[in-house]
């Protein structure tokens, strides 16, 4: 990374610790996602039971409810074909059917696609050193000096170029800051997990091509799977993002898992090159085991399988393929872990590794189907929003009290009210969603609630927006944001309660349905004031887990200096108090701030 770079970095670090995320980003914004998922086509895949296809449903029905109850695994979808045939769908309430979903870096094994298409058309070579692609863009010391990285050490995360995420944030040339960045060892001997080779190979299309990916994979891939629903955010230059920012629905995802499954060809015409699929899930580099234990070949981890291989995005996004069972199996989830070393694999891997033996097929057994599609539709219908609010001396409000517990009460407690924030560095979005997008809050400057035909409401204002979230009461109820100009589907739920002082609380889970990422806050009513404690998942310690592991040396040197001198206790609170912050409000207006905000 570049000193200008890294000096940038020092200043974000130093703005998150401070509470002013609303001026992090260092990159040009303009609106991208302006629409929410479209509506679903008819699905491809012809549905079967699981008996048909040699798979118990019993045995499926064990994997949901183990999936469902662990505490590191929230799980939101799951999709599981067998000899192409879809045998399980399930999806994890408040989280639907029909929506895409962000990958994040489970779209790196598409940008491999696109390398072994471009390949394929003599456009590049996977030997070419990367420095000759972009030749136009170099200084002449850099053409002495620079060492040899080729296209290779990209797809393997083998570059050790020292330009990482951050990147993404601290400057709007990300090509220019690869090319000028300090290289660690000898490219194509050390792996180092990296998103910007990822995004370098995105750009090496473009440069080759003068197409953004996302269009020159249109007619090689999106119109041949019948891939409609689709959005691919870019940087500031119009490069697709390569290693993240892909929204993909989990049947179109399950469409490139059953293409690599059938080595490249669908419907009987080859899509991608001959030999792709074999290349690429080759072991062509080690990863540390923290990260994965199986190796890695061109943007895709090998598994625990023999043989099997999976696409894989933070959080729990995965096309696991399992080539001699012929399954593929499709996970969208927001769990609290970030690589393939995690619980939604394992439980996966305990169901489906290297000793699960699978029959042709089974004897259908009514009851035992039954029993997988109740589940299912439980777990469609749950209050999945972990909103444990009953434990550790909360309690429900019984009717009838004066506090503002009974419907009556609680109306008269918030409805029509509006607090204007004391402190205004808490945005909407959880920090590690403005950060993916370069979506940077103002901050939330009027918080208020509306009770409307028996349904409650809580009103926002952040910078120019008005955000009006319904909270549901059993299930989440679904609304639509809008973020400074992008749209994004919110489930939410409210539920009354009090501590054990006896002040009323409102606590508010929100669901990103179409991210990984939520939202909880705790309401505290305070006579004339709110104090409003917010969380986000995944949580603190993952979110600084991910801070560290892209940190650059000088960046690394600054945190060092301050801990040295006593402050490391003062950068983990203030760090947390930007993560996990609680914030006051006065109350401004009465019943009718609604009507007047809009009149502003």
């Amino acid at each position: 990374m570049s000193a200008r770079e890294q000096l940038n970095t020092i200043e974000i670090v130093w703005e998150l610790i401070n509470g002013t995320t609303g001026h992090l980003g260092r990159t040009d914004f303009t609106p991208q996602k302006t629409e929410i998922s479209p509506a679903p086509d008819p699905s491809c895949f012809e549905a079967a039971t699981p008996e048909s296809q040699g798979i118990s449903s019993e045995y499926l029905a064990a994997m949901l409810r183990e999936l469902a109850d662990s505490i590191q695994t929230d799980m939101h979808h799951l999709m599981i074909l067998r000899h192409g045939k879809k045998i399980c769908e399930c999806n994890f309430s408040p989280y639907r059917s029909g929506i895409w979903h962000a990958t994040y870096s489970l779209c790196k094994s598409i940008t491999g696609m696109a390398i072994g298409f471009l390949e394929a058309e003599g456009k590049v070579s996977l030997d070419e050193d990367i420095h000759s692609i972009f030749d136009g863009r170099m200084k002449l010391l850099q053409k002495i000096f620079r060492p040899t990285i080729t296209v290779e050490d990209l797809l393997t995360m083998q570059s050790g170029v020292d330009f990482n995420e951050m990147g993404a944030v601290s400057g709007n040339d990300w090509v220019g800051g690869f090319l000028e960045a300090p290289v660690r060892g000898t490219p194509g001997t050390e792996f180092e997990y990296n998103s910007m080779n990822s995004y370098m190979l995105s750009a090496i299309v473009t440069e080759r091509t003068g197409m953004s990916m996302m269009e020159y994979l249109k007619s090689r891939l999106w119109e041949p799977l019948n891939i409609r629903r689709i959005f691919w955010e870019t940087c500031p230059a119009g490069i697709t993002k390569g290693g993240w920012g892909l929204f993909l629905c989990p049947e179109d995802a399950a469409k490139l898992g059953q293409l690599y499954l059938q080595d490249g060809i669908w419907q009987g015409q080859r899509i991608l090159p001959e030999g792709w699929v074999e290349r690429s899930t080759t072991v062509h580099s080690n990863p540390q085991e923290r990260m994965g234990r199986y190796g890695y070949g061109y943007q895709i981890w090998m598994d625990e399988r023999p043989g099997s291989y999976a696409f894989n995005g933070m959080l729990g996004q995965n096309v696991l393929v399992l080539p001699d069972l012929e399954m593929v199996l499709v996970t969208n989830a927001g769990s609290n872990e970030l690589f393939v070393n995690c619980e939604l694999l394992r439980i996966l891997r305990k169901y489906f590794g290297k000793e699960f033996q699978a029959a042709d097929s089974l004897p259908e057994i009514p009851e035992k189907r039954r029993k997988l599609e109740v589940l299912e539709r439980q777990l469609e219908g749950i209050r999945h929003d972990r909103l444990p609010i009953r434990r550790g001396g909360w309690k429900n409000h019984s009717p009838g009290r004066r506090n503002g517990t009974s419907e009556a009460g609680r109306q008269e407690l918030i409805s029509g009210r509006m607090y204007r924030m004391e402190d205004r560095h808490v945005g909407l979005f959880p920090l590690a969603m403005q950060v993916f997008h370069n979506n940077f809050s103002n901050g939330i400057e009027k918080m208020g609630f509306q009770w409307e035909n028996g349904k409650l409401f809580l009103l926002l204002k952040e910078g120019e927006d008005r955000h009006k979230i319904e909270l549901g009461k059993d299930r989440a109820a679904v609304s639509v944001v809008e973020v400074n100009g992008e749209k994004y589907l919110v489930g939410a739920v409210g539920e009354f309660a009090s501590n054990e002082d006896g002040v009323c609380v409102l606590k508010i889970g929100i669901a990103f349905l179409e991210e990984a990422m939520r939202r909880t806050l705790r309401i505290y009513f305070h006579r004339d004031r709110i104090e409003v404690r917010w969380k986000e998942s995944p949580g603190r310690a993952l979110i600084i887990e991910g801070l560290e592991s892209i940190m650059s040396e000088m960046a690394g040197k600054f945190l060092n200096l301050l801990k040295e001198n006593g402050g490391e206790d003062m950068i983990r609170i203030l760090i947390e108090r930007t993560i996990e912050p609680t914030v006051y409000g006065v109350l401004e207006e009465s019943e009718e701030t609604e009507t007047e905000e809009k009149e502003e």
